[in-house]
């Protein structure tokens, strides 16, 4: 692994603006990367379901030895990434203004790219290598959940770069998500001269929200309500409202009774009032669950090992790629990269942590060598 080469390259993908939907700049300069290497490289067909200005970057380097892996991480930022320039202070990149420095996930698409480097200069047996790059990650998973059918060796260990935690880190399990979108409909009447013939949405919005089961429910379930909008006038009494919100679990009986929880509290509500409510759930991505003496995980274990680097077991409550891509045939697990305080303009990342991916993307590839 080449330090001063793995900085260069992180400071400067990291200058690279590429927000959800506009990852086009960025997904060029991996493609010259990765062609650099021998790698083969296309796009999909995504950008047609998911309006980003290029498709999921997949490339393909033949191996030495037999064994296939998949390394994964995502191209798009959440704002604002206008501008960013990255500054190394005491051993930690930040942000020099007010931006977000990308870390999240440009600490993990750089790991990779000096990681699988690294192995082709050595010249030590590899197994066949796919790299997958998405885009639309910060969108629900949008990119990897446009990935078609087959994409994916079957079968194969797929290392996501992506996760806060020291480098060692696996995540071993990251819950389900379900979407919520609730409408009220109530009656409209003149809010001073006849407000006893109106029935308000917001009301019933209110009620639900109040008997919902929402927060920490258990260890491994969460439930919100992130956004109610509503009503047209203050002399108006509402007759309509809607909620917006979610649940997680790691368990598929426990998401399906908070959302019966949930859902009984809306319906519930709008009968006390007289009124109505259309409910809707979409399931976002399913759960990946993994024992830690999975062979996948173990795997991750003995890579991190060779690197120098202490294996770290964990649950997580947010979803990752690895959640749709678990989906697609092959074995998806989480990795942490060293990222701290992302989505802020106060993300930043150690050096050391930059560079423990970087070496632990290096012993995933050689990990990956069937024996």
């Amino acid at each position: 692994m080449n330090p001063t080469r793995l900085l260069d390259l992180f400071c400067d993908i990291v200058r690279i603006e590429s927000p959800s939907r506009h990852e086009a700049v960025m997904a060029a300069r991996c493609a010259d990367e990765l062609r650099s290497l021998g790698f083969s490289v296309r796009f999909d067909d995504s950008a047609a379901q998911t309006e980003s200005d290029t498709g999921n970057l997949i490339a393909h380097l033949p191996g030495t030895a037999p064994g296939h892996i998949v390394l994964s991480a995502h191209m798009d930022t959440v704002q604002p990434c206008a501008g960013i320039e990255p500054v190394v202070v005491d051993g930690v990149v930040r942000s020099a203004g007010d931006t977000i420095l990308s870390a999240d996930d440009k600490a993990g698409v750089a790991a990779i790219l000096e990681g699988v480097r690294c192995v082709v200069e050595e010249g030590a047996p590899r197994p066949d290598v796919t790299v997958l790059l998405t885009t639309c990650e910060e969108l629900h998973l949008l990119g990897s959940g446009a990935l078609a059918e087959g994409e994916l060796p079957v079968g194969a260990p797929c290392y996501v770069l992506d996760a806060d935690g020291a480098p060692g880190t696996v995540v071993t399990g990251a819950p389900c998500h379900w979407g919520l979108e609730a409408t009220f409909a109530g009656r409209a009447s003149h809010a001073g001269v006849v407000p006893e013939a109106g029935i308000s949405a917001i009301c019933m919005a209110a009620a639900a929200i109040e008997a919902m089961p929402l927060g920490r429910i258990d260890e491994a379930t969460t439930g919100n309500i992130g956004v109610i909008s509503g009503g047209r006038e203050t002399n108006v009494v509402p007759d309509s409202c809607t909620l917006a919100g979610e649940c997680r679990s790691l368990y598929t009986d426990r998401v399906e009774a908070q959302k019966e929880a949930m859902t009984a509290a809306l319906e519930q509500a709008a009968a006390r009032f007289g009124g109505s409510v259309d409910v809707n759930w979409t399931k976002s991505y399913d759960a990946v669950l993994y024992d830690e003496d999975d062979p996948v995980v173990q795997a991750a274990a003995r890579a991190a090992r060779a690197a120098g680097l202490e294996p770290c077991f964990r649950h997580d409550g947010g979803g990752a790629d690895a959640n749709i891509l678990a989906a697609r045939g092959v074995r998806a697990v989480t990795l942490g990269v060293g990222m701290t305080a992302f989505h802020s303009p106060e993300e930043h990342i150690s050096v050391a942590d930059l560079e423990g991916t970087a070496r632990l993307v290096e012993s995933l590839v050689k990990e990956g060598v069937e024996a």
